[in-house]
């Protein structure tokens, strides 16, 4: 069950005596657009804190809720704000703000999905997370998989819905391998975990993921690594692999295409056929196959 908010006192605070216990970065479009809001309408929502002391005794707050409704109230020169002031632990306090994030799904997929992880490295088992957050056991232990080896595009694609976390998982389980991921992508296929443009999605996550890596993170230098003779023979023969295989997959198609034409020809010569397709309405082929059945291109 996800963990809900306490009853508390509202009250009229000053903005600067608020800490942020789970900072994070907002679209400058969405604050432009929160700051418009509360401009035009006032704040429609309080933003939730829980009062902590400082050593000198002086009291602050910590912000629990509304970092953003916040931010876009100093903005405007606000020196304070209206606030639900309950009583938590920061342990609960940071369970509950991480709850309402992702209830609202508001959040950008990572800082979700590292809160989550946040979670666990504060003692909490996969179970007691779900049950905190509101997701299944089986999500939640999925993630803090993925979380555990570093595979932010994989964490992103299925935060996002592109592909399906049980993919996710067989991808990783394959390793680096090109070979043993394109096989783990193929038995998703055949097992029915991957369907239609979640496929397509999936192969370019992957191919990201082999070129690009596993971090989704700008502006962070990969590690080059050392050019030898033996990685150059290596990048050499993985590119002769790849043409060999467009090469193979141009033929077959050829093959099936010579095929279609070969039985069109046939069944277009037969005089019954072609009237039944004229009573039908199907007495035409567009022009690009009626020019490999018929020379000239005309149509039946």
């Amino acid at each position: 069950m996800t963990e809900k908010i306490p009853t508390g006192e509202m009250r009229l605070i000053p903005i600067n005596l608020i800490d942020v216990l789970n900072p994070r970065e907002r679209n400058k479009s969405v604050f432009d657009e929160i700051v418009a809001n509360i401009k035009a309408i006032g704040l429609k929502k309080p933003i939730t804190v829980t009062p902590r002391a400082d050593p000198d005794g002086t009291e602050r707050y910590l912000l629990i809720c509304g970092e953003g409704r916040m931010k876009a109230f100093r903005s405007l020169g606000e020196q304070t704000i209206p606030a639900l002031v309950v009583t938590v632990s920061d342990e609960n306090a940071f369970i509950i703000s991480l709850a309402e994030n992702i209830a609202r799904r508001q959040y950008r997929p990572l800082e979700l999905l590292v809160g989550i992880e946040q979670l666990r490295d504060q003692g909490y088992d996969k179970k007691v997370i779900a049950q905190k957050t509101g997701l299944t056991v089986e999500y939640v232990n999925g993630i803090l998989t993925l979380l555990k080896n570093g595979e932010e595009r994989l964490l992103v694609a299925v935060e996002r819905g592109r592909i399906p976390l049980n993919a996710a998982l067989t991808i990783v389980g394959a390793g680096d391998d090109d070979k043993d991921v394109q096989a783990a992508l193929q038995d998703a296929y055949e097992s029915g975990k991957l369907r239609g443009k979640q496929l397509i999605q999936a192969r370019r996550v992957i191919e990201s993921r082999l070129t690009l890596g596993r971090s989704v993170a700008r502006g962070t230098p990969r590690k080059r690594q050392d050019v030898t003779t033996s990685s150059l023979v290596r990048v050499y023969q993985k590119e002769v692999d790849r043409q060999k295989q467009m090469v193979k997959k141009a033929e077959i198609t050829q093959q099936r295409l010579l095929f279609v034409v070969g039985a069109l020809r046939e069944l277009l010569a037969d005089e019954h056929f072609t009237t039944l397709l004229r009573a039908e309405g199907l007495d035409s082929l567009p022009k690009y196959l009626a020019d490999r059945v018929w020379s000239g291109g005309r149509t039946a």
